[in-house]
């Protein structure tokens, strides 16, 4: 940490030494940074590249009635071995890390009845899903687990150790054993995700396991002739610690997730692991054939910031075709060299691995980090494609909407995300389930302006947006379509357009490290 004068000082210094202008060398300097500190494992780090990527489970409904797919869903603990030769118990999805991927079609309503036998309360949210509120995971609306109801009614937590998070006890909404969530699904395919939001413990808990996939489809992408079938491949991202029986360790003050919130104060910033996973698999390889695939890239850590880029054995790299963001396809594709992710971003990308020789590999890397932790993955290429034309070749245009403008926008509003002592704040005032930043009105579009002291990836619930501008400049090109949480940097303005469509009623903004978030670094607005 450091205050902002001694930061830009610094700056100042490297942006001399490189011929960079002031603004631009803070820019850079922050630019290459994650807000957190790395918590080392006690236990020696896995093999890169030695185990199979895993694909998780489909999840498969229980019924289907009147064109509603109906799923039954258990929260529980289980041992799975994520480092070889041991067992780590995570809480997930159907004991699962990560839990079963949701495959379903917009328009097409999916109900998810929720059963909890895990030890402690959870909220399942639905990210980036356009979900009628009483659905939307709100920290508050709790699902108990079964027959411990009379444990938790009088128990809610607050953020007093973090400055004070006061409010009703009425916005506290309790469910005990089982909750019944409804997604509608009227939206555009997108890549989505869902992980718990309990308050004040969505850090530890989404580190323990509660999160999965969520693939919604429609008409107008599966006319496209993108990769698919086993060439589509999600790659659900994050970064773990380990202790030395291959449990995960976490630097919470309380271990059970039922005592005081928060973490040691070394990591208020946000946790760092020292292991990479993907699809809860240390460091994996999957073997290719020489033609393209569809990747469907989520960063799922809690804090680290990925700037992802594809490297070949033999030199070179292999570019990025991002046909998709947050919020679905793209109007057009757009060729990348690198991508930068901040937490809760997706990216979907189509990658040609023709030019990879037989027996070679490209290695996914991360240039924001160094060592092993640079390194993410590896694509090995064992044969040829066996059908004459190489499948999914990215068409020149991808989806028709319309890009909001400006003279749209019917308010503008500020939120501004910075630390404030020891805690983290919207506006200067850390969270109050009674306090509401912003009404807007239902099918209006508002012009919001975000600043931060740090990192901060801000996520909206319900509202996608389109991002207007950048540090006063043009976005950048990872901040094309459809977007439901930006890539805040440091001591930068990014405004955005929000378009307020689907359902009235109480929502979020909150910063998307979840140890900001859990430190009271969220805001309620609500659609009028």
């Amino acid at each position: 940490m450091t205050s902002r004068r001694r930061f830009l000082g610094l700056a100042a210094g490297a942006g001399a030494g490189l011929g960079i202008p002031l603004g631009a060398a803070a820019y850079q300097v922050r630019s290459g940074e994650s807000t957190g500190t790395v918590l080392k494992s006690a236990i020696s780090p896995p093999a890169r590249f030695k185990e199979p990527l895993p694909i998780p489970l489909r999840a498969r409904p229980t019924r289907t009635s009147g064109g509603t797919e109906y799923y039954d869903i258990t929260q529980r603990e289980a041992a799975v071995e994520i480092l070889p030769g041991t067992k780590t118990t995570v809480w997930g999805y159907e004991g699962t890390f990560p839990g079963p991927t949701f495959v379903d079609r917009s328009g097409r309503k999916t109900v998810v009845r929720l059963q909890n036998k895990l030890s402690v309360p959870t909220s399942m949210h639905l990210h980036g899903g356009v979900t009628p509120s009483v659905s939307d995971g709100y920290p508050t609306d709790l699902l108990l687990p079964a027959q411990c109801g009379a444990r938790y009614k009088w128990h809610q937590p607050t953020h007093g150790m973090h400055g004070g998070m006061h409010g009703s006890q009425a916005a506290w909404h309790v469910t005990e054993g089982y909750k019944t969530y409804e997604y509608p699904l009227d939206q555009r395919a997108a890549t989505l995700w869902y992980h718990d939001h309990r308050m004040d413990f969505s850090a530890p808990q989404v580190w323990r396991g509660l999160a999965g996939l969520f693939l919604v489809h429609d008409d107008e992408e599966e006319a496209l002739p993108l990769p698919d079938g086993d060439k589509d491949i999600p790659l659900l991202i994050c970064d773990r610690s380990f202790e030395a029986d291959g449990s995960f360790r976490y630097p919470g003050h309380s271990p059970s997730c039922t005592g005081t919130p928060g973490v040691q104060d070394a990591y208020m910033d946000g946790v760092l692991g020292d292991v990479q996973l993907v699809n809860g698999a240390p460091w994996p390889e999957l073997e290719v054939s020489a033609t393209h695939y569809r990747l469907r890239l989520l960063n799922a850590s809690n804090a680290r910031r990925y700037r992802f880029a594809l490297r070949r054995e033999h030199g070179g790299g292999l570019p990025f075709v991002q046909i998709g963001s947050d919020g679905g396809l793209l109007a057009a594709p757009q060729t990348l060299p690198a991508i930068t992710a901040a937490p809760a971003e997706r990216f979907d990308v189509v990658v040609d691995f023709s030019d990879v020789p037989v027996g070679s590999h490209a290695t996914l890397v991360n240039t924001l980090a160094d060592g092993r932790m640079g390194e993410v993955m590896r694509f090995r290429v064992a044969r040829k494609e066996k059908s004459a034309e190489s499948a999914g070749r990215v068409p020149a245009r991808l989806s028709q909407y319309a890009p909001l403008s400006p003279s749209a926008s019917v308010a503008t509003r500020q939120f501004d995300f910075r630390r404030a002592e020891d805690t983290w704040t919207i506006n200067g005032r850390p969270f109050n389930t009674s306090e509401f930043l912003a009404r807007p009105r239902l099918g209006t579009v508002e012009r919001w302006r975000f600043t931060s002291d740090f990192h901060h990836p801000v996520h909206l619930h319900l509202a996608h947006f389109q991002v207007l501008s950048r540090g006063g400049k043009a976005p950048d090109a990872v901040d094309a379509g459809w977007k439901d949480t930006v890539d805040v940097r440091p001591y930068e303005v990014v405004e955005v357009l929000v378009r307020f469509q689907g359902y009235r009623g109480q929502y979020m903004l909150h910063c998307h490290n979840l140890e900001h978030e859990d430190m009271a670094m969220m805001a309620n607005f609500e659609v009028v």
